[in-house]
């Protein structure tokens, strides 16, 4: 396994560290994270729980976390097979930012949507 020893910088185009910022910055990955903080779940307790995910793009989303090594999937030898996900220690790790992140955005949702009306009222309603 090939081992990447270096500082990353976001602000560089080519750094690595915007692929990582990518994933984390997924509405998709965040939420996922969110509901795997509580335990291991199915793929069905993923998409009922997120909602308004396609079955296509959390599967996509799962793939790319395991990849990523934020995730393992477990698939038991049962009919039908069952699949469960769980945080691997690297995507528990997620928990204190992504929950700083979440909790902002539950705390400031009426004063961002209230901007948002008044830019749109402002500038005729172009976003």
């Amino acid at each position: 396994m090939k081992e990447h020893l270096f500082a990353g910088d976001a602000f560089d185009p080519g750094c690595p560290t915007r692929l990582v910022l990518d994933r984390i910055g997924d509405k998709w990955t965040v939420l996922v994270v969110l509901v795997l903080l509580d335990g291991r779940r199915r793929f069905s307790e993923l998409r009922d729980t997120v909602g308004g995910v396609t079955p296509k793009v959390l599967t996509q989303t799962l793939r790319t976390m395991e990849r990523d090594g934020l995730l393992t999937r477990e698939v038991f030898a049962e009919v039908p097979p069952r699949v469960e996900y769980e945080l691997t220690g690297l995507g528990r790790s997620l928990q204190v930012p992504i929950r700083a992140v979440s909790d902002w955005a539950e705390q400031h949702v009426h004063a961002v949507m209230a901007a948002r009306d008044r830019h749109d009222a402002a500038s005729g309603g172009d976003a």
